[in-house]
C-alpha cells in the first residue's frame, strides 16, 4: 500500500509543478529573451543525460573501439539526421547496441 501512496503523491506533485508553470505562462507575457533561452533547455538536458552514458566507463573517458555504446550512439545520431524521426532513432540506437553487444 505504501508504494502506491508514494507513486500517487509523486504523480500529484509532478502534475502540480507542471500545471502551475503552464498556468503561469498562460497568464504572464514571457519576454522574448526568456523564450529564446528556454528553447535550448531540452537539448541541453538531453545531452547532459546521454553523453556521459556514451563517453564514460568506469569513471574515465572511453573513446576506444571497445566502447559499443559510443558506436550505437553514433548510429542513432546518423539515424536521427537522415530520418528526422524520434521513434526510428531510438529503435536504431537500441538495435545497434544489441547487435554490437552480441558481437
Amino acid at each position: 500500500m505504501n508504494i502506491w501512496l508514494i507513486m500517487f503523491i509523486g504523480g500529484l506533485t509532478t502534475f502540480g509543478m507542471r500545471f502551475s508553470l503552464i498556468f503561469l505562462f498562460g497568464r504572464f507575457e514571457v519576454p522574448e529573451t526568456m523564450r529564446k533561452a528556454l528553447h535550448y533547455v531540452p537539448p541541453a538536458v538531453l545531452s547532459a543525460i546521454i553523453f556521459p552514458e556514451l563517453l564514460y566507463r568506469a569513471n574515465s573517458l572511453d573513446l576506444s573501439f571497445d566502447n559499443v555504446r559510443l558506436f550505437a550512439g553514433i548510429i542513432a545520431i546518423l539515424a536521427a539526421w537522415f530520418t528526422k524521426n524520434t521513434l526510428l532513432t531510438i529503435l536504431a540506437g537500441m538495435i545497434a547496441l544489441l547487435i554490437l553487444q552480441l558481437i
